[in-house]
């Protein structure tokens, strides 16, 4: 949730699951899409996932904030373009969409 607050998205929903004996699953749906992460404390993994639109969000900053609290030892980081959106002037281009791995 931290996360979604320090990359200026607007919280929309929370929804977190906690597996027995160990592991988390949740999602903080935002106004401008999502952010979503999967644990694996067993071995020491977690996906997260950071999609979003719009000019004002900073996915780079909620990923940088979760790789320093869960002091990732090895990080993957993958910037993605998706769907296409019409620019002024008429012309299509990509929008980005950040997803991290710590």
């Amino acid at each position: 949730m931290e996360a979604a607050r320090l990359a200026q998205a607007t919280i929309v929903d929370i929804v977190f699951h906690e597996f027995n004996p160990f592991g988390i699953s949740g999602v903080v749906v935002i106004a401008e899409s999502h952010l979503a992460i999967h644990t694996w404390p067993e071995y020491r993994y977690a996906a997260v996932d950071i999609f979003s639109c719009g000019e004002m969000l900073k996915p780079e900053v909620a990923a940088n904030y979760l790789v320093e609290q869960f002091a990732a030892e090895r990080t993957s980081v993958v910037e993605m373009q998706r769907g296409m959106f019409l620019q002024p002037g008429g012309s299509l281009t990509p929008k980005a969409v950040a997803a991290a791995q710590a």
